[in-house]
C-alpha cells in the first residue's frame, strides 16, 4: 500500500509538471526547469512501478531454504571426473565466499582421483534461491592432464541443486522404502571393505534410488541417504505444483533439467559462457575459484524477475 500511495503521489507530480511545461504563461526558465524535473520524475515513476510489480509477484518459498548439491561426471571419461571435482570445489568456494556452511555428504572417486559423483549440503540464507539455476549440464573444453598429445577434449558434468526438505515436508513411510546394505568400495580405512556399512535406499512409488557409502557407520550413511531422498522427492512435488506457473520461467533460463547444456568452460580461451542469458566472462580462473559466479547468477535471477513482471503486466 505504501508503494501504491507513493506511485499515485508521483503520478500527480508528473501531471503538475506537464502543466507547467505546456503553460505558455510561465517563464521560459521555469518551463525548462519543469521539463528537466519531469524527466527525472518519470524515471522515478518507472522505478516505483517496477518495485510494485516485484512486490506482487508470487514468491517461491523454497528460495530461502538450504540446498543439496549433486555433481556427476558425464561424457568424457576420466577428464569428466576431474572436471566434476573442479565444479564441486567451485561451489564449495562460492559457498564460503557467501558465508554459507558447506558439508560434504559423499564422494565417489575415480581412478585418477577425480569425482565420479559428489554431493554436499549448502546451508545459509537464500542458498537455494541463489543456486537454483545452476542445475544442468556444465561443459568443459580443455586439454586434459591425462592427454599426452595435447588435443583439446570436450567433457560434461551434470549438476543438480535441490532445496533441502525435512520430515514435515516429505513423510517417508517404511512400506514405501527398500533399504539394502552392502560393503563399501574404495578408500576409507580398513573397516570400509569388511562391514556392510554402505546403504542403498529405494523409494518404491517413484523408483528414486539413493546410495551412500561415505561414512563407516551404516546409520550415518542411512541418515544421509534419507536426507537426499527427501530433497529429491520434495523437488519432484515442487515441480508438479509449479507447472501452472511455468510461464514465469524464461525460455532462456530453461527448465533446469540436468540434460540441458547450460554453461561452457573454455580453458584455452579463458572464458565461461552461459548459454541461457548469452553472457561470457573472460576470467575462467576467477570463476573456478568461486569468484564472479554472481555475473551469471544475478543475470539469471534478473531474467526470471523480468520475465515474471512481463507475464504479470500482460
Amino acid at each position: 500500500m505504501e508503494l501504491i500511495k507513493e506511485l499515485r503521489s508521483k503520478q500527480e507530480e508528473i501531471e503538475g509538471l506537464k502543466s507547467l511545461v505546456t503553460n505558455a504563461c510561465e517563464e521560459k526558465d521555469m518551463r525548462e526547469m519543469a521539463a528537466e524535473e519531469l524527466l527525472e520524475t518519470v524515471e522515478e515513476e518507472k522505478r516505483l512501478q517496477h518495485e510494485l510489480f516485484r512486490s506482487l509477484l508470487p514468491k517461491d518459498e523454497a528460495d530461502e531454504r538450504d540446498c543439496i548439491l549433486e555433481v556427476r561426471a558425464g561424457t568424457g571419461g576420466e577428464e569428466a571426473s576431474l572436471f566434476a571435482m573442479d565444479i564441486f570445489r567451485m561451489y564449495e568456494k562460492y559457498a564460503q565466499k557467501n558465508g554459507w556452511k558447506f558439508d560434504v555428504i559423499g564422494i565417489m572417486e575415480s581412478a585418477v582421483k577425480g569425482y565420479k559423483e559428489a554431493s554436499g549440503t549448502i546451508s545459509g540464507p537464500g542458498a537455494f534461491g541463489k543456486l537454483k539455476f545452476e542445475s544442468g549440464i556444465h561443459r568443459v573444453q580443455r586439454v586434459p592432464v591425462t592427454e599426452k598429445s595435447g588435443r583439446l577434449h570436450t567433457s560434461a558434468v551434470s549438476v543438480a541443486v535441490l532445496p533441502q526438505a525435512d520430515e514435515v515436508d516429505v513423510q517417508l513411510r517404511n512400506e514405501d522404502l527398500r533399504i539394502d546394505t552392502y560393503r563399501s568400495g574404495g578408500s576409507g580405512g580398513q573397516s570400509v571393505n569388511t562391514t556392510d556399512s554402505a546403504v542403498r535406499v529405494t523409494h518404491i512409488p517413484t523408483g528414486t534410488v539413493v546410495a551412500i557409502q561415505d561414512e563407516r557407520s551404516q546409520h550415518m550413511n542411512k541418515a544421509k541417504a534419507l536426507k537426499i531422498l527427501r530433497a529429491r522427492l520434495y523437488e519432484i512435488e515442487r515441480q508438479r505444483l509449479h507447472m501452472n506457473r511455468s510461464k514465469l520461467r524464461s525460455e532462456q533460463i530453461g527448465s533446469g533439467d540436468r540434460s540441458e547444456r547450460i554453461r561452457t568452460y573454455n580453458f584455452p580461451q579463458g572464458r565461461v559462457t552461459d548459454h541461457r542469458v548469452g553472457i561470457t566472462h573472460h576470467s575462467i580462473a576467477d570463476v573456478m575459484e568461486g569468484e564472479n559466479l554472481d555475473v551469471f547468477i544475478d543475470a539469471l535471477l534478473l531474467q526470471e524477475e523480468m520475465d515474471a513482471i512481463a507475464s504479470f503486466a500482460a
